[in-house]
């Protein structure tokens, strides 16, 4: 029966031993760095705990015990002679190993390994005894010691379930099989057997609930851990968001708001301060309490703003102008829209806010800039532009006879062409700063860019026969078609082939390409011209920048600037390739 129940034993030890690996590969490479470190101080926190409710209650049964000596209890009575001899030594033992972990405990290595702390003092609690009980020659099922023990190790210490399996473990294999193969009895007349069925049965189940229920909490703590982890790396990311759109808020060029519909502002930026003249946002938001009448140069504006606001939820590039802290006037643009609840009722606006008083000022200075143009110079120089063609559209005779002063026609044809060239450099001048100020306008349709080119060169048959230039146009009518703007284009290529002919002597040859080149269509404008110098060829298409090969001393630079501005409009690009002596390829692409 003993040889039974030892194989019995060493078998569900076997068993259990596989099981405690197979979970701790399962659970342990779950658990993070940052988890188990928790796990290990929470368990050196509260084996403090667990120390001082072992000694007083090992202090009590001490207590108890000695009492027992000088005032005998009559519950004790029955108790064997064995047992009640070793009992005040088994006390003495474990209370030393209980002061021996305290101490260990305030050390680097108890503070490192709390489990092994942990199993040294559990086998000392269950062991001492047993092993005194060994040496003694009777077998000692200290059953409410063990019950004690297990349990306030799972109350107070409920983590890491498998150092808990591992001190009952010992134990029980202790007591089973070492007191089964030295052949011990229990010192008790009716209770002789080291074990029964009942017995087990209650170890196993008190074991077996602490150590799940020890497994579970574990386990709640761990998922606890991780949302708490997670939650902690939420608020984080939450942080650097909010800093950065802080950041952006803060530093931020436009105006930044939230304003309520009866004229406060709730939020406001250090730009939106600036912009209206106050040295803070603390100082606008408290100061600038009625936006209508506070701000706007016309109140008017403001409720035309809420109207549009409320018709269309937002309103874009809503321009008025509005008085500073110091009285001066600016204009301002607004792009704002309205928060609603879930009822549709307006709670704030939010919105932009752009000074645009330098741009309204180059606005006005520019229309004064077209009125100087148009009146000063542009009609004086149309007025003796027709004068001239009217003098040389007469005949030769009638000329003689009606005109006062002797002119000849040869003069006549270089003060037309001089008034051409005045007109043609005025109206440049005019479209170079439209562009600047409102930018290239185009109407775009599909076209065949072999229509543009034959277009321009029918355009400018007359000036390439008097340069004697040589044009080929190798240009295939099979190209995809672009949307474009024609006129646009026209110019283009009118501005290209004018600056070759212009800056190279007669007898020049010319070439018109285009080709295909992944999305886009490649056109070239190349001539065996004079070429030039890297440092000009990359101001070349920038304002009022003159070449020196210019042979005509009358010029602004703006028709390669202008022809940039064109094909930048059309989402494109444009560049030259040359060299001294080399010639010139002016090159440009087209979306297709």
């Amino acid at each position: 029966m003993a040889f039974f129940m030892t194989t019995i034993l060493r078998t569900v030890q076997r068993c259990l031993r596989k099981v405690f690996y197979a979970v701790t590969s399962l659970t342990g490479d779950g658990v993070s760095s940052e988890y188990e470190a928790w796990r290990r101080r929470f368990l050196w926190e509260r084996l403090r705990i667990w120390f001082w409710i072992v000694l007083f209650s090992l202090l009590t049964f001490a207590a108890r015990d000695i009492y027992n000596i000088f005032y005998p209890l009559k519950e004790l009575a029955q108790v064997p002679t064995e047992l009640r001899s070793y009992s005040l030594l088994v006390y003495t033992v474990m209370i030393v190993s209980v002061f021996t972990c305290m101490v260990i405990h305030r050390t680097k290595f108890g503070r490192r390994h709390p489990g092994l702390l942990f199993l040294f003092l559990s086998w000392s609690l269950t062991l001492t005894g047993q092993i005194i009980a060994t040496i003694s020659g009777f077998a000692a099922p200290n059953i409410i010691a063990w019950t004690l023990i297990f349990l306030s190790q799972a109350i107070v210490m409920p983590v890491r379930w498998q150092i808990h399996l591992g001190s009952q473990l010992v134990v029980l294999g202790y007591y089973f099989g070492v007191n089964t193969a030295f052949g011990l009895k229990v010192p008790l007349p009716d209770r002789p057997d080291i074990y029964n069925v009942t017995l087990i049965l209650y170890l196993f189940w008190l074991c077996a609930i602490c150590d799940i229920g020890v497994s579970l909490y574990d386990r709640l703590q761990r998922s606890e851990f991780r949302a708490h982890r997670e939650l902690e790396k939420a608020y984080q990311k939450l942080g650097e968001a909010e800093a950065k759109y802080r950041s952006i808020f803060e530093n931020a060029v436009e105006g930044i708001f939230q304003s309520t519909p009866n004229g406060r502002y709730i939020t406001a930026n250090p730009a939106l301060a600036r912009i209206y003249g106050y040295s803070s946002p603390e100082e606008l938001i408290e100061k600038c309490t009625d936006i209508e009448h506070q701000l706007y140069v016309n109140p008017n504006r403001h409720a035309e703003f809420r109207r549009l606001i409320e018709e269309n939820d937002n309103v874009s590039e809503f321009e008025s102008q509005i008085y500073r802290k110091d009285g001066s006037i600016v204009w301002i643009s607004e792009k704002a829209y309205a928060v609603r609840d879930e009822n549709g009722k307006i709670l704030f606006y939010e919105g932009l806010i752009e000074d645009i008083t330098k741009r309204k000022q180059a606005e006005e200075s520019l229309r004064v800039f077209f009125h100087a143009v148009s009146h000063d110079l542009r009609n004086p120089v149309l007025g003796t532009l027709m004068v001239l063609k009217n003098l040389l559209n007469r005949e030769v005779g009638e000329e003689s006879v009606r005109s006062p002063i002797p002119v000849t026609r040869s003069t006549l044809e270089r003060m037309v062409q001089s008034s051409d060239r005045q007109l043609n450099l005025i109206n440049s001048l005019l479209e170079a700063h439209i562009s600047e100020v409102q930018g290239v306008v185009l109407q775009r349709q599909p076209i065949q860019i072999h229509t543009v080119i034959e277009s321009a060169i029918a355009d400018l048959e007359l000036t390439i026969a008097e340069n004697q230039v040589t044009l080929t146009n190798l240009v295939s009518v099979d190209l995809p078609s672009v949307n474009a703007d024609l006129t646009q284009l026209w110019r283009v290529y009118s501005n290209l082939i004018v600056n070759a002919i212009k800056h190279n002597l007669p007898g020049l040859t010319i070439t018109l390409d285009a080709t295909v080149r992944s999305d886009m269509l490649y056109c070239t404008v190349a001539d065996n011209g004079v070429g030039m110098s890297k440092q000009q060829s990359q101001r070349l298409f920038d304002l009022y920048f003159r070449g020196n090969t210019n042979r005509h001393s009358l010029s602004l630079g703006l028709g390669l600037y202008l022809s940039k501005q064109i094909i930048v409009a059309h989402g494109g690009d444009i560049g030259v390739e040359s060299a001294p002596d080399a010639g010139a390829t002016f090159w440009f692409t087209l979306p297709l």
